[in-house]
């Protein structure tokens, strides 16, 4: 089956086209954004969604923003302010800030560049940074596929397949590759409350992969880890601190509370650029908090509570470094002392040693 293709450039450059992911599975639509803020309420409304493929329209729409704005006097402050302006779509994922952060530091270095090389320059830096995810994305998933045999049973969370990223995903990847290996890993999806984004987008990919997927109600993955159906747990990660710490979708801290009840290790799988060395431990790491209605009235047919409820919406939580076995990278597995080897493998990542 044709691999999903979340986001790109247009064949014109003026634009990116991405998957509407608010309209999945019954719907595969793809829609353009050619301005900031369409990306903007893209990335905000979920259109687009995942840590790595939010770096990745950040990236592009930062070209796209220069593409519009080359010709302006005022054209440095207007880039300053797309960066501002598009980081504050979602605080919590660091790929968004890390994308930008990496664009600007692009332009900042050539920006003595006629306008026209330098607008060029940034289309091919945004397109290195797809590129690398790519790539990036195939080395997790042969790594992680290295804590599975045939017939193990894993559970994840949320949605961190190729939707959240750009060719295989980071959670999913090792999943979806076992079954171009020939092997038989068993699934259970949770379905992820309030966004089902595991009903909705994680059990859609694993199936159109040919995955053995079972979808289950959050408060189902006690069980069917007490069964013995599960021999690990698998999640994608949306920020981790230096000393392991980690941010994903919300779940994801008692589904590894469970798992460490149980004996089951507790894997997060995404790229080095997950890592936020700034932020010393999960308390510095902000969390987004989002809108009633997605408890009260989204995906029901008529509202399922009181009018007038308080609702508490994060959309993350943090998960202690204590509780996860390992971050699974393109640099390798990593483990504890997580702040060291997040060094060393960065390191090895910049001399191309990996």
């Amino acid at each position: 089956m044709e691999k999903l293709k979340n986001i790109r450039l247009s064949d014109s450059g003026d634009s990116i086209i991405i998957i509407d992911q608010t309209l999945l599975p019954s719907e595969l639509r793809y829609i353009e954004l050619r301005t900031r803020e369409q990306l903007f309420e893209a990335i905000r409304s979920l259109r687009v969604r995942g840590a790595p493929a939010i770096g990745i329209a950040a990236a592009y729409g930062y070209y796209l923003c220069a593409r519009e704005d080359a010709h302006r006097k005022d054209f440095f402050d207007r880039m300053e302010g797309a960066v501002d302006y598009l980081s504050a779509a979602r605080p919590t994922a660091v790929n968004l800030s890390w994308a930008l952060s990496v664009m600007h530091g692009a332009l900042k270095r050539n920006i003595a560049l006629p306008r026209a090389e330098l607008v060029e320059l940034l289309r091919r830096e945004a397109l290195r940074i797809h590129e690398d995810d790519i790539s990036s994305n195939r080395r997790i998933a042969e790594y992680g596929l290295t804590l599975l045999r045939d017939g193990s049973g894993v559970i994840t969370h949320c949605n961190a397949g190729p939707l959240a990223t750009s060719e295989y995903g980071t959670a999913l990847g090792p999943l979806l590759l076992s079954v171009e290996r020939g092997m038989h890993i068993r699934v259970f999806a949770d379905e992820t409350r309030p966004l089902l984004q595991g009903a909705r987008l994680t059990a859609y990919e694993l199936m159109r992969g040919g995955v053995d997927v079972t979808l289950i109600c959050d408060n189902m993955a006690s069980i069917v880890m007490k069964n013995g159906l599960v021999n690990a747990v698998f999640t994608g990660c949306d920020r981790i601190a230096a000393n392991g710490d980690a941010a994903n979708k919300i779940g994801t801290s008692g589904l590894a509370v469970l798992a460490h009840h149980y004996g089951i290790p507790f894997y997060m799988l995404g790229p080095l650029s997950t890592v936020d060395m700034n932020t010393p431990s999960g308390g510095g790491i902000r969390i987004e908090l989002r809108s009633a209605d997605e408890v009260t009235e989204m995906h029901y047919a008529h509202r399922m509570a009181p009018e007038g409820v308080k609702v508490y919406n994060p959309a993350f939580d943090v998960t202690d470094h204590s509780l996860i076995a390992g971050f699974v990278t393109e640099a390798g597995i990593i483990t504890a002392p997580f702040e060291y080897n997040f060094k060393k493998a960065m390191e090895r990542k910049e001399n191309g040693l990996c």
